[in-house]
């Protein structure tokens, strides 16, 4: 026994009760973070059924509109039908015997006397009410999802051009125009085409001539400072969120007989404008595309303004700031360039670069003085030739179809011309006053067509060396290209429109579904179609010459550049978002 002074005594009474107090105090702890876990995971369990009850709801709703939507459609096509079939059996009745004007009379009585419980009947619907193509409107804005509106708007806008065929000349129903006013516009979008009957839309322009700020950097930017007349294709400005209306939704309508509204129009020789009625085959036939969808995102990392594919379609070259960036998009997934080319100064963008037929050799022109030529086919790529003009900067490039010839389009408004063989400048094309913006060869190598920032497009016959054509507007020219089976240019404009000139006939198409900037166009190889690219974030698919809308794709921020691949297959695009976008066209 220990003596009574060493004993702990205050402390000995209290210990084993402090003890307990503490394992007590932990147990109940841990009951009550087991009792909150298990409510934690009911909980989840509960979300997660709720979640899957909207996705399932969501997609009930979405095959419900469409179901509704396709008997109203129906409903239309069978109004249009029984008018038709009224005037036909008007014009025949005289001519038929006694009886078999009553039998006629008798069969037209008992049509009008079909119910919808009937109708819905022989077409296999139960208990479905012809909704009001109004409540269609005001339920657009409520689908939530991107696929099924994608889908449906697709299949509406072929239901719309089935129908539009059964449609009378003097007396066609606005009710069949689907309002897309409620759709939300921050929602990116591929629509589909109009209908030939519509002719889409015209809109009122909020661009004002020069509106541009610095450098493509800006499309990175929230906003444009409104400046006077740029002098440099550099100061293109972009604002990557500009005030976004539906496509299909005039703001001020210009329209075609029948109510509906246009947004293509033709203009005679007197500068007379009238809507274009489109023909019934505008949006079908073989080679014309039904939409795109996106397939591949590439993550430059600066503005992408200019973009190129190979051919075979595998590799996607992007220029940006300093430098191009080569992508393997046959590797699905990918997210990493397979190389770079360090072509400019780092704080200059890339503006072109074009690939030789054989596609081991690629050009890069942009804010330097100095093209560099590059080859692609050595293990890694590597400059092999520069070429250096009096200019500060190139703004576009183009390539003689036999490869031994090419062409820039340069700052001081002149068009160099460079022979790729001795790497020397044999001749300049001088007749722009501003910068020479935009460049496309005719196939059979014989004709240039450049566009400049002194408001002209001008065609240059490449065999005598000579200017051809002069075509003044009242607006900068951004971009254009020449149809691959001939006779049409089309034309981007800094005022938004997109203009389709003949190569001898003094008429022309003007087309106004872009909001701002045409940025870049390009056409297809095979010439029937082409697309427009803008400062609005669209992507717009046209029907060569006049103008019928394919598809419309909206994207994130301003669309720079684009280019489509020699089997037509794909598109790619550059944006101020710093990235690519790979589409695949789907016939």
């Amino acid at each position: 026994m220990y003596p009574q002074g060493r004993h702990p005594a205050p402390h000995q009474p209290g210990q084993p009760g402090f003890k307990f107090t503490v394992a007590e105090s932990c147990d109940r702890i841990k009951d009550e973070f087991q009792f909150l876990q298990a409510q934690y995971h009911s909980l989840k369990v509960e979300y997660d059924k709720l979640a899957n009850e909207k996705t399932e709801m969501q997609r009930h709703y979405v095959m419900y509109y469409e179901m509704s939507y396709g008997l109203n459609i129906e409903m239309h096509k069978q109004t249009e039908i029984a008018k038709r079939l009224n005037t036909i059996l008007a014009q025949i009745m005289p001519f038929l015997s006694q009886e078999h004007q009553q039998q006629v009379a008798q069969a037209v009585e008992r049509a009008k006397q079909v119910t919808m419980t009937e109708l819905n009947a022989i077409i296999g619907v139960r208990g479905l009410p012809n909704l009001p193509l109004t409540s269609l409107r005001a339920s657009e804005k409520h689908r939530s999802s991107t696929d099924y509106s994608m889908d449906s708007k697709k299949r509406k806008a072929e239901e719309k051009d089935s129908m539009s065929r059964y449609d009378s000349d003097g007396d066609k129903s606005d009710d069949l125009v689907v309002d897309v006013s409620n759709e939300d516009p921050a929602t990116p979008r591929v629509s589909p085409a109009h209908s030939p009957p519509e002719n889409g839309l015209d809109k009122a322009r909020g661009l004002k001539k020069g509106d541009a700020p610095n450098s493509p950097a800006s499309v990175a930017s929230s906003s444009s400072t409104p400046s006077s007349k740029t002098k440099d294709l550099g100061h293109v400005g972009f604002d990557p969120h500009p005030p976004m209306r539906a496509p299909g939704l005039p703001s001020s309508l210009a329209s075609i007989p029948g109510g509906k509204p246009a947004y293509s129009f033709h203009v005679s020789a007197d500068g007379q404008m009238q809507p274009v009625p489109f023909p019934h085959d505008a949006l079908a036939g073989p080679g014309i595309p039904r939409h795109a969808r996106q397939i591949n995102t590439l993550s430059h990392g600066e503005v992408v303004c200019a973009v190129t594919i190979s051919n075979p379609t595998r590799h996607v070259y992007t220029g940006g700031k300093g430098c191009v960036k080569i992508w393997d998009i046959s590797q699905p997934g990918s997210k990493s360039p397979i190389s770079q080319l360090d072509c400019l100064n780092r704080d200059n963008y890339i503006r072109s670069c074009k690939l030789l037929p054989d596609g081991r050799t690629l050009i890069v022109g942009g804010e330097a003085s100095t093209l560099t030529i590059w080859d692609l086919a050595s293990p890694t790529p590597r400059i092999k030739a520069e070429l250096t003009s009096s200019a500060p900067a190139c703004y576009a490039l183009a390539i003689s179809p036999d490869a031994k010839v090419c062409f820039s389009c340069c700052s001081d408004g002149n068009i160099a011309v460079w022979d790729l063989h001795n790497q020397t400048l044999v001749r300049q094309f001088q007749g722009h006053t501003d910068g020479a913006s935009c460049i496309d060869i005719s196939h059979d190598g014989t004709k240039l067509w450049t566009g400049g920032l002194d408001n002209t497009v001008r065609s240059w016959d490449l065999r005598e060396g000579r200017q051809l054509q002069q075509h003044d507007f009242t607006s900068q020219i951004f971009s254009l290209g020449y149809c691959p089976t001939g006779e049409w240019l089309a034309v981007g404009m800094e005022s938004s429109n997109v203009e389709v000139l003949h190569h001898t006939k003094p008429d022309k198409y003007q087309l106004h579904l872009h909001e701002s900037c045409v940025l870049s166009l390009k056409f297809a190889y095979c010439g029937k179609w082409f697309v427009s690219t803008g400062k609005d974030n669209l992507l717009n698919a046209w029907r060569t010459p006049y103008g019928a809308s394919i598809f419309q794709s909206k994207e994130s921020s301003s669309v720079l550049s684009c280019d489509i691949s020699a089997d037509d297959k794909y598109i790619v695009t550059g944006s101020g978002d710093k990235k690519a976008t790979v589409y695949e066209v789907i016939y």
